[in-house]
């Protein structure tokens, strides 16, 4: 988990603010089907509903920013790719994660179909709640 928040407070911290430059944003990662497995699913560690939302918040972010033509936009992806590396131990885990990355995404995709002021906004509240999050997380759960 350790990695995997360090990505996001990095990139948080040196993500800077957004391009004015409008493109096309990027789809959010596919979620692949749950596998069946014979053993138990082994039980969510207590930081699972911060991971949650920290994964939220990264495919909103991915959204917005790429929305925005910000020169970060691509690195969300690969940021929740890292997180899915490091925290997916089993097929459900990570359908929960992308599933919590594809609802972030979507939410601002319904909503914000150009950038404009109010996409810069979300887009700096977000990181800023990102950045307290993942700081949190991995002060009381990195180890």
């Amino acid at each position: 988990m350790r990695r995997a928040i360090a990505l996001f407070v990095l990139a948080t911290l040196v993500g800077g603010t957004p391009a004015l430059a409008q493109q096309r944003p990027a789809s959010p990662p596919a979620q692949k089907p749950a596998e069946a497995t014979a053993e138990p699913e082994a039980p969510a560690p207590p930081y699972e509903p911060q991971l949650l939302s920290l994964a939220e918040l990264m495919g909103s972010l991915s959204y917005l920013r790429t929305l925005c033509g910000a020169r970060e936009a691509e690195d969300w992806r690969e940021r929740m790719a890292a997180l899915l590396e490091a925290e997916g131990r089993s097929p459900t885990r990570k359908a929960r994660l992308s599933g919590a990355y594809n609802r972030g995404f979507r939410a601002y995709a319904a909503t914000h179909r150009v950038c404009g002021e109010g996409s810069r906004e979300a887009a700096a509240r977000l990181a800023r709640e990102g950045e307290v999050l993942a700081r949190a997380l991995a002060g009381r759960f990195g180890g």
